[in-house]
Order: structure tokens, then sequence, then C-alpha cells
């Protein structure tokens, strides 16, 4: 029977189909240790308990009310989000571009509300990945993502990843806000530098701007703390959150300052689905485990501990692996060979990995990894060492 799916992936020719942990299990019953989570996703594993329960818990209560209803765990999820971050409102979505979607908006009616309307455009910065719907492949301005949609929106002035004398270059009195990435993901891994952002900071402050992070990828505790923008101690107005936020179950949010969200009135935006009970019972789940003592410091700990042996991994095979970096449990490992060659010879010995740019494997496990796991990890990646080092010396 033909694949009636839109042509638009290229699998690998396995299915998983069960999960269990930190470990999933393809229709032949073959384990695999996950570290890829879904792309950043399955923060907490495999069948958790805790989120097992609150969602069919839920699901023999209520599904979905629409917002034309109070709908009470989504006010408790975000009063819980508001007061852990810099925020003081939430919007909630089903997905990373949704958020997105929604800080553009924002962002650009925070200037509307300040009488600024001539202020629409945002600048953001070459090698990023905000999504695909059209106003986010046009953000990120990369040729894989936007071939064959043009025109596309034309409110975006890209400038050089990190390149603060770009940024102050391209501001305009037509500049609405500055987008970036803490931690970009897609593009190899790449922590921003903490004065980078302190002089986006500044810059956003000095000309009206508002400063919108996406964590998308690297919040919700992937960094080892709840936000990655943490690290820096530089706060945005507006913030992104998917991925993470709902442990595997479609769930996304916006977050803002009191300004920001002051800028919003009824019928502003809006969401069908957007915070619905089910999505709202997991999210809570989700952050009562990644609040709990010890969570974050976990994720420190392996994280630390699984980027040493990659260090030394590397010693070994400086003609397979060239480099780590990273953040947390957000960490890309440029290899040698073709990327992609590499991670199908990993997936053989029983590893998942994600592919970035860069020629970068990522490594996202789940948060709750422990340091066996990251031992099982690097034996895999050494034995896929192996074979290449093997190819190469029988040419």
């Amino acid at each position: 029977m033909a694949n009636a799916i839109m042509p638009t992936y290229a699998p690998a020719e396995i299915a998983l189909v069960k999960g269990d942990g930190a470990y999933v299990f393809d229709e032949a019953g073959k384990r695999y240790l996950d570290f890829a989570s879904g792309i950043a996703v399955t923060a907490l594993g495999h069948g958790h308990p805790a989120l097992l329960d609150a969602l069919t818990a839920q699901a023999g209560k209520i599904w979905h009310t629409s917002n034309l209803y109070r709908i009470p765990d989504q006010e408790r999820l975000a009063r819980r989000l508001t007061d852990i971050s810099f925020a003081d409102y939430a919007f909630f979505t089903n997905s990373g571009v949704e958020a997105i979607e929604c800080c553009l908006k924002v962002a650009r009616r925070l200037q509307f509300a300040r009488g600024e309307t001539e202020r629409y455009r945002m600048i953001t910065f070459s090698q990023a990945f905000h999504g695909r719907t059209l106003a986010a492949v046009a953000a990120a301005g990369q040729e894989k993502l936007t071939h064959g949609f043009g025109p596309l929106p034309d409110w975006f002035d890209i400038v050089p990843a990190g390149d603060l004398n770009a940024v102050g270059g391209a501001i305009t009195n037509e500049t609405a806000a500055i987008m970036v990435e803490p931690v970009q993901g897609e593009s190899g891994i790449k922590p921003m530098p903490t004065e980078t952002l302190k002089g986006l900071r500044r810059m956003a402050d000095d000309h009206g701007l508002a400063l919108v992070f996406d964590e998308i990828q690297c919040g919700m505790g992937r960094s080892g703390k709840m936000f990655a923008y943490e690290w820096s101690g530089v706060e945005p107005d507006i913030m992104a959150l998917a991925k993470g936020i709902g442990g595997g179950f479609p769930l996304g949010a916006c977050l803002m300052n009191k300004e920001v969200g002051a800028a919003m009135t009824v019928g502003s935006h809006g969401s069908t689905y957007g915070g619905n009970p089910l999505a709202m019972a997991v999210g809570n789940a989700v952050l009562d485990e990644m609040t709990k003592d010890g969570f974050l410091a976990n994720v420190i700990d392996v994280s630390s501990y699984l980027m040493d042996r990659l260090d030394k991994l590397i010693e070994k095979h400086p003609d397979v692996l060239e480099l780590v970096r990273g953040l947390g449990l957000m960490i890309g490992l440029k290899v040698k060979p073709p990327v992609r060659d590499f991670i199908a010879a990993a997936r053989e010995e029983g590893l998942i990995t994600a592919p970035a740019g860069d020629n970068v494997m990522r490594l996202l496990p789940p948060l709750i990894i422990t340091r066996e796991h990251a031992d099982e990890a690097i034996a895999i990646i050494d034995t896929a060492c192996a074979r290449f080092t093997a190819a190469d010396a029988a040419e």
C-alpha cells in the first residue's frame, strides 16, 4: 500500500512502539536507549507514572471545553509558571511554533499600546530555528526552511548569531523586538554567551524594544535550571516554551511580563485547543516533578558527568569525533563522518539520537537519566566510533 503521508519526512526504517523510562522498543522488541526524547520532548522519560495518572484521571472527567469558560488547571499552571519565572502572564498553545506566533504578536501589540505603531520589525539571528509557519521560517531565514515558500513576511532583519555590533546596526525606528534562542538547537547546540545576552538586554532597554527568548528546546529543566536564561541572569520580556513542558503531550506556552500582557485585550488572541484540560493536567504533573528537590541538581550532575566522558571519548577517537558543546542535557557532539551515518551506526548499536546542523549529533536524553545511563550511551558511542575507525583502516 502506498504511503499516504505527505512526503516531508524521511524516517528511519524502524517504528518505536513502546517506551519505559529512558528506553524505547521497536516492533521487533529491540531495546534502544533514548537520547533524543522525541527531540527534547519526553523530558520525564516514557510511561512516567505521575503523567499517566494525571492524564487518565483527567480523561475520565472532561477533555475539552474551550476558553469560553474558565479552566481551573489552566489558571493554576499559569500561576505556577509565572511564580517561578520573570513573567506575569501566560498564554497556552499546542506547539512551539504557536508559542512563537504568540510572541511575535504580543511584541508588536506592545509597541501598538505604547503608540509606537511604526514599530513592527524584529531582529533575529542566523542559524536560528523558530518553527515551521511562514513567519517562523522567515524569522530564521535559512534557505532549507524557506525554499519554495516565497514571498515571505518581510518583518525580520537577520544578523550574524551573537554579533552585537550587527544588532546595533540593524536597529531602526521601525524595530519592535529582538528574538533569540539562549541556546541554538537546530544549528548544532550553540549556547549564546552571557555577555551577548546582557548586551541584547541593554540594547532592548536603550531603544524601547521587547526582548524575546525562544526557550522551546532549552527551557523546562533541559539546561539544568528551569529556564536557560537563569544561567545568565538576563530576563526577557517575552518567552516561548514547549517540548518538555508537556512531557510528550502537545503543549506550549508564551510567557510575558506585566506591560506586555496588559497590551493584550479580550479577543486580541486566542486558541481553540490551547490550555485544554488534558494538556493542563499533564503540564501541572510535569511541573510537580521538575520542581521536586534534587531534580535539577541531577540534571546538572549527570550532564557534567556525561560531558566529561564525552571529552575523554574525543581524546580516544580524534579521527571520528571533533568536539562537544552544550548546556545541561542539551549536548551536541560534532563528528567527522557524515552525521546521519554516525547516528545510524549508533542506532544499530542501540542508541537513539538526533541530527543537527554543523555535522552535530544531538544528545537530548530524558532529564531523569542517571550516570549509569550516561555510561551506557558512552559505551555505544565508543562502539560506533570503532566501526568508523575500522572502516577507515580497511580502505
